[in-house]
C-alpha cells in the first residue's frame, strides 16, 4: 500500500487542487518548518515583514487565514515562489518535477531530468550553530556552482575559499572538495554535475 496517498475520507485532501480549505490549512505548518529551517525567530521574522509576531504565531498555527497581504512579504524574506508557500499543484510536465534528495544533512532538488549528460541541482546546505568539519570527498565528474544566497565555504585540494552571493566555481570532482557554511547559516547554490571530461560551455562573457 502507498502510504502517501491521500485519506479518501478526508473531507481536506492538501494534495488535491480543487479543495481551497485543504490548501489553506496546510500553509501554517509549512510556514513554520521553513522558518525553523531557516533558523529563523518569530521575532525577527516580524521585524523584517513589519507582520507582528501574534500574527505570525497564529498563521503558522492555523489560526489565521493566510491571505497575499500576509504570504507576499514572507516570500520576500525567505527567497521562494508564493507558490511555495501555499503548496500550488505543478504546472506543465510532471515529469520535471522530481523529489529532493538528502545526503549528508544537504537537500539536493533536481531541476532536470536527463538520461546522462549534463545534470543540474539546487543545493540546500541547512543553518547550523557551528560550521560544519570539513570533510574533502572525491568522486569521479566536474562540476559548477553558483551561489545564490549565504556564504559558501569551498575546501578544494588545498585551496580554503569563501562564496559569497553571486560568485561561482567550477572544479574537477577527482580533487579532494568539501561544500559547507562558511558562518554556520543556511547556503542555496545552483550546481551542474557532469561526467568526466564533461564540463560547462561559457559562449560569451561581460567582461
Amino acid at each position: 500500500m502507498d502510504d502517501n496517498r491521500s485519506d479518501p475520507h478526508d473531507p481536506h485532501d492538501p494534495h488535491d487542487p480543487d479543495d481551497l480549505e485543504g490548501v489553506l490549512d496546510a500553509v501554517g505548518p509549512r510556514l513554520r518548518a521553513l522558518r525553523r529551517q531557516r533558523r529563523i525567530t518569530l521575532a525577527e521574522l516580524a521585524a523584517t515583514t513589519g507582520i507582528s509576531e501574534s500574527t505570525l504565531s497564529r498563521l503558522e498555527g492555523g489560526r489565521r487565514r493566510a491571505n497575499l497581504e500576509l504570504l507576499l512579504p514572507l516570500a520576500r524574506v525567505y527567497g521562494v515562489p508564493l507558490d511555495d508557500l501555499v503548496g500550488a499543484p505543478p504546472t506543465g510536465d510532471p515529469r520535471v518535477h522530481l523529489k529532493p534528495l538528502h545526503r549528508h544533512g544537504m537537500t539536493f532538488i533536481p531541476l532536470s531530468r536527463r538520461p546522462g549528460g549534463m545534470q543540474a541541482f539546487k543545493m540546500l546546505i541547512p543553518g547550523r550553530d557551528a560550521p560544519a568539519e570539513p570533510t574533502p570527498q572525491t568522486h569521479e565528474g566536474f562540476e559548477w556552482l553558483y551561489v545564490l544566497n549565504g556564504r559558501l565555504r569551498l575546501v578544494l585540494g588545498d585551496q580554503d575559499l569563501v562564496l559569497p552571493p553571486g560568485e561561482a566555481a567550477e572544479f574537477d570532482t577527482g580533487l579532494p572538495h568539501f561544500l559547507g557554511s562558511a558562518d554556520g547559516r543556511a547556503v542555496e547554490l545552483l550546481i551542474l554535475f557532469g561526467r568526466q571530461g564533461e564540463r560547462a560551455h561559457i559562449r560569451a562573457r561581460t567582461t
